[in-house]
């Protein structure tokens, strides 16, 4: 293929994730009017961190004031999935360094589920192209949420369930496929034992437990895939 059609095609590729990251980020726009945050908050988060669940977090640990600690632990749990996606993701395709920077910085939720569910016939500009449309959509949506937000004449009550909905919606992709029911059971596993253990900090030290658990999931997963070669 052309790079023209390569293009086009990472573009209509990302138009199914497209449809559903667009009305989140219009939600997210509205999150940041609502907090009494000024209009350019939404697109600054959308394009300096650039990651949906923890934008809204973000949203919320900046009203309070959070200190500068609290976010970054928050950060690093929430995002450190991503640090699993980098195994299977395609960025070897990727030769330009400036092109392979952004293609490691808007490695999203959204665009290692696509290459998961079609790992071969990747190109650099097609995988590219994916990722700058599932950016634009996200900061297009949170552009017209701040947009509407700003019209409304009063807040909305409940829009901060938008969070609850992101990771519900994840959470029932994720379970379509076995392979990932057991990352389900283990979360749930890790939460339940932290609300008995540590009732006054369950999120945090279910988060934490949860990533150490992962961890030594990906290790013996690793080591059988090594013995089974």
């Amino acid at each position: 293929m052309s790079r023209r059609s390569e293009v086009r095609e990472g573009i209509r590729i990302s138009l199914p994730a497209g449809l559903g990251m667009f009305p989140l980020g219009l939600a997210f726009g509205l999150l940041v009017i609502q907090a009494g945050l000024e209009w350019w908050v939404a697109p600054a988060l959308s394009i300096a961190v650039y990651a949906g669940s923890l934008e809204f977090l973000l949203v919320s640990l900046i009203v309070v004031s959070a200190p500068l600690l609290t976010v970054a632990v928050t950060t690093l749990l929430v995002n450190f999935r991503h640090v699993f996606y980098a195994f299977t993701f395609p960025l070897k395709v990727v030769r330009n360094p400036i092109a392979k920077l952004y293609s490691a910085y808007s490695l999203t939720d959204e665009a290692f589920a696509i290459t998961a569910a079609k790992p071969d016939g990747w190109t650099a500009w097609r995988l590219v192209s994916m990722q700058i449309a599932l950016q634009i959509y996200w900061v297009g949506g949170g552009l017209a949420g701040v947009l509407i937000g700003s019209l409304l004449p009063a807040g909305i009550e409940g829009l901060d369930f938008a969070l609850c909905a992101l990771f519900i919606t994840l959470t029932l992709d994720a379970s379509r496929t076995k392979k990932e029911v057991p990352s389900l059971l283990l979360a749930a596993s890790c939460y339940a034992f932290a609300a008995v253990a540590f009732p006054q900090a369950a999120m945090f030290a279910g988060l934490l437990l949860f990533v150490a658990v992962l961890i030594i999931r990906y290790v013996i997963e690793r080591a059988r895939g090594k013995a089974n070669a």
